[in-house]
């Protein structure tokens, strides 16, 4: 057997024959049982050492690639598999695809460009010294517990202690803590529409899922018997009706008298453009039967990977049990830099400027669909959060729809991926936030030109 290798670049060398060799023997240039040269006389037609044919040869046999005989050498190991290397080219084609977006209306983006990216390196070089190199309590920066609860008791009437909040590092991270907490027996209730990411959550944990329809009220009171029920009532996902005041006292009545937890996710609770701020069912029931979800992923941004859970005093020292040996999940300067934000009153002047930026997006947006399409595309969900639902007349369905969207270069969402069973009409999720006021009137336009 002959090897012919030729050398290149930095790596070193038994590394280069390391992968000649693997390489002729996955793609069966080299055949099972063959036997390989010996290394001296391999290291003489390389003109390298016996100690680099050495490396090579013993990563290869690590490796499985090779077996050794005592005293006769090595040989190729017989290999049951097909060797696929894909990965390249469907990362191509998926850059490729990416590059012809022109504007995306995803529901998940925010405006990055007023983010106070100076006041937060500011606060970044405070903290960012000897102390960070240790590591957050599990349940999360004591300071940062503080001010959220000072934050949820005034701005949506929440009252707790800091001992009540957890920090995670997103709804699904703490969503799965409190899945293991009760246990794979726990029958969940989610929204029939709901957010697709809390139903995957719930399916990895094998805990068994009942959709709960929604109405024009929000989430209907279920007729079934489960543990825990998941809902979003300030701006129900994705249809973005607001619970009524009636439909909330309800699920409050039910879920005390069933003996069951209600999992709130406030999500989008900042951003309401008509009326004043609905109270939450944790105000309501003061933490008895409600636990309470917060981010700081639209308020904020997305990649701050910041949410709390504040749960009732009930459940505290049984859910702190079960995890203390857990760790952070939250970086320790993410943390204080957050609690100072919140502490010195930059996060309210902040929100305050984020209702305005987003109201008049939102304003641009329902203008711009008013003006270019005819009243059989429906507008829904309009009274709060940074989305819209645009219900699509029967001519066109949601697939088409986002195809035609795709040829105008428009990223648009489809709203039938937060159903578990198929719906009668195709609905199209469009969000707004990290678009300017330009390119909301512009992508609309485009659409217009393909779907009208």
């Amino acid at each position: 057997m002959e090897l012919s290798i030729s050398f290149t670049g930095l790596i070193p060398k038994y590394v280069q024959i390391y992968e000649s060799i693997k390489q002729a023997i996955v793609l069966h240039k080299l055949l099972a049982h063959e036997q390989l040269p010996s290394k001296r006389m391999l290291a003489t037609t390389l003109n390298v050492s016996v100690h680099t044919i050495k490396e090579a040869y013993e990563q290869l046999l690590a490796e499985g690639y090779i077996y050794s005989k005592e005293r006769s050498g090595y040989y190729i190991a017989p290999l049951e598999f097909e060797w696929l290397q894909q990965a390249q080219t469907t990362n191509t084609v998926s850059l490729q695809t990416h590059d012809k977006v022109k504007f995306d209306f995803s529901n998940g983006h925010v405006d990055k460009a007023a983010f106070p990216l100076q006041t937060f390196h500011k606060l970044m070089k405070k903290h960012f010294t000897i102390d960070v190199l240790s590591i957050s309590p599990w349940q999360g920066e004591t300071a940062l517990r503080q001010e959220i609860a000072h934050y949820v008791g005034r701005s949506r009437g929440v009252i707790c202690e800091p001992s009540q909040v957890f920090i995670y590092s997103g709804t699904q991270s703490q969503l799965q803590a409190l899945c293991h907490f009760f246990g794979p027996q726990t029958q969940v209730g989610i929204e029939e529409p709901g957010f697709k990411r809390v139903r995957a959550t719930l399916q990895q944990c094998g805990l068994p899922i009942h959709p709960i329809p929604v109405d024009n009220s929000g989430t209907t009171v279920p007729n079934k018997a489960i543990h825990m029920l998941y809902t979003t009532p300030a701006h129900q996902f994705p249809l973005g009706m607001v619970m009524s005041i009636e439909r909330r006292a309800s699920l409050l009545q039910w879920a005390t008298s069933n003996n069951t937890f209600i999992i709130e996710d406030d999500y989008d609770s900042e951003f309401r453009y008509k009326g004043l701020p609905i109270p939450s069912l944790a105000n309501m029931d003061q933490l008895q039967r409600v636990i309470y979800f917060g981010t700081c992923s639209k308020t904020l941004l997305p990649s701050l990977r910041i949410s709390y859970m504040i749960l009732p005093k009930s459940l505290v020292a049984g859910f702190t049990r079960f995890h203390q040996e857990q760790k952070s999940v939250v970086s320790k300067v993410d943390q204080l830099v957050l609690a100072d934000f919140l502490g010195q009153g930059l996060f309210d002047k902040h929100l305050a400027k984020m209702r305005t930026i987003y109201r008049k997006k939102q304003q641009t947006l329902l203008a711009a669909i008013r003006s270019q399409f005819s009243e059989e595309f429906e507008i829904i969900g309009e009274n709060a959060g940074l989305h819209i639902i645009v219900k699509l007349p029967t001519r066109l369905s949601e697939h088409i729809a986002i195809q035609l969207a795709h040829a105008v270069g428009i990223n648009v969402y489809p709203c039938s991926t937060s159903y578990q069973h198929p719906t009668e009409h195709g609905m199209i999720i469009i969000g707004y936030g990290g678009l300017t006021l330009e390119q909301i009137e512009e992508g609309i336009t485009l659409l217009a030109s393909v779907w009208q």
